[in-house]
Formats: C-alpha cells, structure tokens, sequence
C-alpha cells in the first residue's frame, strides 16, 4: 500500500485552518441548530446529515467526534446503484467484499471484517448470516432499492451496540413514509422503474403510504422487483453466473396514540434466486434460493416536560434461509465421489432474535449539561445447517448457538459551548454451545472520548475506546475436511474473545459563507491506532503432509506421507481458528465537502495498515488505499443535476502466499451521473458507471467486476393533501 499523500493532507489542513467564517454549535444533545426558515444551506452537505451511531443521541456526522459518514437516500438515488457496494464505495475507511454470483455483501471497516467485527444493522436489527466458504465470512443481502439511508460509525463503539463492533456499525434505514410523503401531504404512490445495461437489467419498485389525521397512524408498503443477467467485464469477457432475480416487500406502521408515545411495527421480506458457479464450492454448480426476513417492533416514550425520559424499547427478529441445490459437477467428479447426485440440498438457517433497551435522561449540574444513556440488550443466533450434498457445508458452517447479552451507561457532557465530553463502560458476557463444546466469557470495556472546540469553525479532539468481539459459531465449532486437496479443519473450544483498544484524534471543520452567501464547507480529519489483543485468525497447526495431486488418487496412499512422493506432491497443512497475540491497525481518514448551491464537490480519503505484530506479516483483510471524489452543478433553478464520481483503488500487492488471496492492480473508476425533477410529480436518474471500461478485480473480490453500464430510472409520484 502507498503512503498517505501528503499533498493531500496539507491542502485539507491548511483550507481548515485559513478560512474565518464561524460556525453555530449543535444547541444540545439530541437537538441540532436548524437554518433559518428558508435557508438554502439547510442539509447542504453530506456531512450535515443526521447520525446516530456514534451515541445513540442524534447529531451531525460532521459533530461527531469520531469518524462518522451518512449516505443521504438523494445520493442513493443519483448513484443509481447496482448493489451494496455502489452505496458504499464513496465513503473513507469502507470497503466491501463480495462474490458477484451471490448478492451478498461483506463490509470490511479499518481492515476489520467477518465474524461480527462490523455491526450490520437493518432498521435496527443485526444481520448475522454467516456460511464459510471461500468467500467473506460474514455476509448480508439488502438491495439498494430498499435503502432510505445508511449511518456509519467507524472503530470500536460496542459500549453501545454489544458484542462485537471492534470494526464499526454501519445501520441502514430502508425506505419509509416520510420518503415518499411530504409532511403536509395524506395519501400518495411513487412508482420507479429503472433499467440498464451489460447486467443490470430490470427495476420495479412500487410505494404506497397514508397518514390519518394528527399522524395518529401511517402506514407504508413497498414492493420490488429485480432482475439482472450475467455482465461483462471491461474486457468485454463474460463473468458467468452472475444474474439474480430478487422479489422484495417491505412494510411499516407507526402509531401515536398520545402525545409523546410512538409505536413502530417493520416487516421486510426478500427473496433471491440465483446459480453459483463454484467460487466456493469447489467448482461444483448450485442453484441458490435465499429466503432473508427482519421484523422489527419498538416503543418509543418522549415526554416533552420530563427530560430525563427518552425510552426506546425495541424487540427484533431476523433470518436467512439459504438453500442450495446441486445442479453439476466439477471435471473431477468431486461431488460425485462422494456420492452427490443432482438435486441433492445444503440448507443453512441462521436467525436472530434480539433486543435493545435504552433511554437518555438530559440534566445539568451547574453550567454541565449531561445526556446519560444507559440501556442493555441481546443478541441470540441460532443457526441449523443440513447438508445433503458433500458434507463440506455442514462441515464448515456448524449447527450451534451463541448469546450475547450486556449493559451500558454513557453520560455525554457539555459546557459553555467550548468542551464536551463523553464517558462510557459496557459489561458484555458470551455463551457458545454446539458439538457437545461449550464457551463462555464475559469483560468491561471503557470508553472516554474529550472534545475542544477553540473556534466556533474548529473541535478538536481524542477518543479511546475499547471493544469486545466474542468468538463465533464456525470459529470455535468447524470440523471437516477440506475438499481437493484434502487437509482438516479443526474446532478450538478454547478461543478467547477478541479485545480491540482504539485511540483516535481528529478535527471537525464547518464554514459558512466562505465564497459566497449561502455556501458551505465541511471537513472531518480523523486518525487512528487500533491494538487487537488476541485477535483471531485460521492458520496452520501441526506437521506439514503431502496429498495427491488428483481426487482420483486413492486417500490412503498418501496419508501421513511427510515427503513428497509419486502423485503425493502437493503440500498441506491442518488448519485452526487460534488467537494470535495481537494485530495491529493503524491509517487516516480524510472527509470534505462543499456545496454553494449551484454546485458542489466531495472529497475522501482512507489509508489502513494492519499487520501481526509478532510475525510482522500484513493482516489479509486490510484494503489498498481509496481516493474518491464526486463534483456535481445544477442547472434550471437546481432542478437538473450533472456531475461525476471518480474512484481510485491503490494496487495491494503484499498479500500472503498463504492467504491464497490474489494480489490486485491499481484502478480508477470515472461515473457520470445526471438527475432532472421534471416537476414534483416526475423524476428521471441516469448513472453511466465505469465509463472507461476500466478492467478490474476489487481487492478481495472474486471476480471481476463490470465493465460499462448504463443505469437508468423513471419516477412517478402522486399524493394528497
């Protein structure tokens, strides 16, 4: 990986520190200083948007003190995004791995991945899927069309999101009433549809949504529709496998039945179909249908005149039913040796059941203001594998449980407009069980973050943090042999739970006015050393033996062999979950916007590095370098957008041998996009993506990504006042 450029990291800093206009402080916890009515700069920029992962309390992502991002759903809606990825790829310190025949998604946070290390939330519920393969060890399936909206909080913040989170929480919000209702308006329909090239095929998206009077009830539905088809890389090669329908529903009710009492009810429900060409089923062929479901069901009790009462309750439940059936074989009839006939199934059924209690209680004590959160929650996954076709599944992805429960209180203070402060412990305890094993463990881990702010334009400011990552169901529980060329895979009921210490510093910068009225500049700075104690990573245990060069080769002809020897000629090694003394990650972030209403420009930055700190070896799932930048102007009183994305992905080039992971090339990715609001009722979206037909391999990734779309999309909106 290269050197963070210090061209770039000068001109951020010097911008920050010579422009003089100031910037009002949020005026308390939870509450941020709206624009004047009117006011054009109202969300001028993406780093104005409201997040809540930090604290649990709203604010600006540009307040936060931390690194924090929000993807606003306008910008989802001018990307026009394909997957996941698309949504995420603009944002310092985010990656994504992915296997392009499967629509699941892996998100990769500081080099931090798999297993739980970043918390993915979906209106508030943990999505926990998890299948071992060759693949990310961890993945989620959303289609973008769903989302309203993603909040990002990068490094350790499981003080106040539970067990794991040593990498950070990205939470998405799918779409509700209020993006398709105005406040003032009753009843409406919007309906998109969108098509696009070289694989992106076809969108439907259908919503509905009511208000009754005094928002008493609202109810929201929506329905989507997705088919995309095999794409070609920008070589104009095609990727096989790589096409998916995808039928998704999803529901909301909200009630308020008094003043300051609010119920909430979600229900979505998607379903994806799709053909494996082998990636991670050594070579064999599977038809996939993936059933995935989170139900939601909260309480929320604000009473205006009692500030010491701001209660969220929240029970939540969700699951990914994964079934696999065998279609075809490799040349080396593996599956077919071990008896495997088509049509024959691998189930794999994860669910998650959890909850989450906490409230706010604001106060002060002389000139203090305090806003002390505390809470507790669970998080229980159960997961049931049946394996019918090789075994290698059941195998790999054991039947077990895990609860994870705990506590935690946070007191975030202020004073005289200058200084804040956040204070924070958390009690977590894990059970493991499955296999005849059981584990347990438990641990406080401390939060203490200070916060300066020497100008009204400038804060400043430190964090350490501690976070608890206990180890997961496959980690501890995986017993098998691994398919061609055959070693074991080894269980470890002696893991010990991952403890990351996170020291972090930043500025936070906001300007307005700085080149004409109405304008506005925002940056944010951050820095971080993240120290894992017993980090967990497979690696090999034992004497090294040599296998057969062919599945053909009878097994006991080479067992135990130590040398090589005829046809036993390829070297193995058994393999294990163990925890190594400690992992290293370190890098900066840089994030900047401007918007001057007829215009505005972005920028980000992320440098990680990572490495064992006793071998000295670089940790596999650190990502190369981003640079990502995104200038856009409006025309026809702002109702047409244009502008362009630019990505730069820095090669990886120092990947273990042992990783089996490819090295990657360095690679720019140029995007045009273009929105016109024809009128309130009619939108139209056009994103032309990789406009080079750049060829590339995302670090991490599978295959090769695709070459040059075009993304398109046409909406229609009706409603009542």
């Amino acid at each position: 990986m290269v050197a963070p450029p210090r061209s770039l990291l000068a001109a951020v800093s010097i911008l920050a520190v010579t422009a003089a206009v100031a910037q009002p402080m949020p005026t308390g916890r939870g509450t941020v200083a709206p624009p004047p009515p009117g006011d054009a700069r109202a969300g001028a920029t993406a780093l104005d948007e409201i997040t809540v992962t930090q604290t649990k309390t709203e604010g600006r992502a540009v307040d936060a003190l931390g690194g924090s991002s929000v993807v606003s759903r306008e910008t989802i809606r001018e990307i026009q995004p394909d997957r996941i990825s698309d949504v995420l790829r603009q944002v310092p310190g985010v990656s994504t791995q992915e296997n392009h025949n499967d629509p699941g998604q892996a998100i990769n946070i500081r080099g931090l991945q798999d297993f739980g290390r970043v918390a993915v939330l979906v209106d508030g519920a943990r999505q926990n899927f998890q299948s071992t393969g060759h693949g990310a060890n961890g993945t989620f399936y959303l289609d973008p069309e769903l989302v309203g909206g993603v909040d990002i909080t990068r490094g350790p913040v499981s003080t106040i999101y539970g067990s794991g989170a040593i990498g950070g929480v990205v939470a998405f919000r799918t779409l509700g009433i209020d993006d398709i209702l105005r406040p003032d308006e009753r009843a409406g329909l919007r309906q998109k549809v969108g098509f696009g090239t070289n694989g992106y095929g076809l969108v439907n998206s259908s919503a509905v949504g009511l208000r009754l009077p005094n928002d008493a009830v609202t109810v929201f539905g929506q329905f989507l529709y997705r088919e995309s088809y095999t794409y070609r890389d920008g070589a104009g090669f095609l990727v096989p496998d790589t096409g998916s329908d995808i039928v998704a529903a999803n529901f909301k009710v909200d009630a308020t039945p008094a003043e300051g009492h609010r119920i909430g009810l979600t229900a979505l429900r998607q379903t994806y179909e799709f053909a494996n060409n082998g990636s991670s089923n050594a070579g064999a062929r599977f038809r996939t249908n993936l059933d995935t479901d989170t139900y939601t069901l909260g309480y929320r009790w604000t009473p205006p005149d009692i500030p010491l009462i701001d209660l969220s309750l929240k029970g939540y439940y969700s699951s990914t039913y994964d079934v696999r059936t065998f279609l075809s074989d490799t040349a080396s009839g593996l599956y077919r040796t071990l008896g495997t006939r088509i049509g024959d199934q691998i189930v794999v059924d994860l669910a998650t059941t959890g909850f989450d209690v906490v409230n706010t209680s604001r106060f002060d004590t002389g000139p203090v203001a305090h806003a002390l959160t505390y809470g507790g929650d669970g998080i229980f996954d159960d997961v049931r594998t049946t394996d019918r076709a090789g075994g290698f599944t059941g195998a790999f992805t054991p039947t077990g449980r895990r609860d994870l429960t705990g506590a935690f209180v946070q007191d975030e203070i202020r004073h005289g407009g200058w200084f804040r402060a956040i204070g924070a412990l958390r009690v977590d305890r894990y059970e493991l069980s499955g296999n005849g094993v059981r584990s347990s463990g438990d641990r406080v881990s401390p939060r203490g973050t200070i916060g300066l702010s020497p100008f009204p334009w400038l804060e400043v400011f430190g964090t350490y943090a501690e976070g608890y990552r206990a180890p997961a169901i496959s980690e501890t529980l995986i017993n098998g042999t691994h398919p061609f060329p055959a070693f074991q895979i080894l269980p470890n009921a002696d893991l010990r739970a991952e403890t990351a210490h996170n020291l972090e510093g930043g500025v936070n910068v906001r300007f307005d006015d700085v080149l004409r009225g109405g304008d506005a500049f925002r940056a944010k700075i951050v820095g971080f050393s993240n120290r894992v104690d017993d980090y967990i990573d497979i690696q090999g245990v034992g004497p090294r033996t040599f296998v057969a060069v062919s599945p053909l080769v009878p097994a006991a002809l080479c067992r135990g062999r130590t040398v090589a020897f005829g046809p036993c000629q390829i070297p193995v090694q058994a393999q294990r979950y163990v925890n190594i003394a400690r992992a290293d990650l370190s890098g900066v972030e840089v994030e900047a916007a401007y918007d001057w209403g007829d215009g505005f420009a972005s920028l980000a930055y992320s440098h990680t590095e990572g490495v064992d700190a006793s071998s000295k070896i670089g940790l596999v799932r650190v990502p190369p370098d981003k640079i990502a930048g995104t200038l856009g102007l409006r025309f026809l009183d702002r109702a047409l957008t244009i502008g362009t994305r630019i990505v730069y992905n820095a090669a990886r080039t120092n990947v273990p041998a042992s990783s089996l992971i490819p090295n990657t090339k360095d690679h720019t990715l140029v995007d045009l996009f273009a929105s016109y609001a024809y009128s309130d009722a009619v939108r139209a979206d056009l994103t032309l993506a990789n406009v080079f037909d750049t060829r590339y391999i995302k670090y991490l990734d599978v295959d090769r990504s695709p070459g040059f779309q075009a993304r398109g999309g046409l909406t229609v909106r009706f409603a009542t006042r």
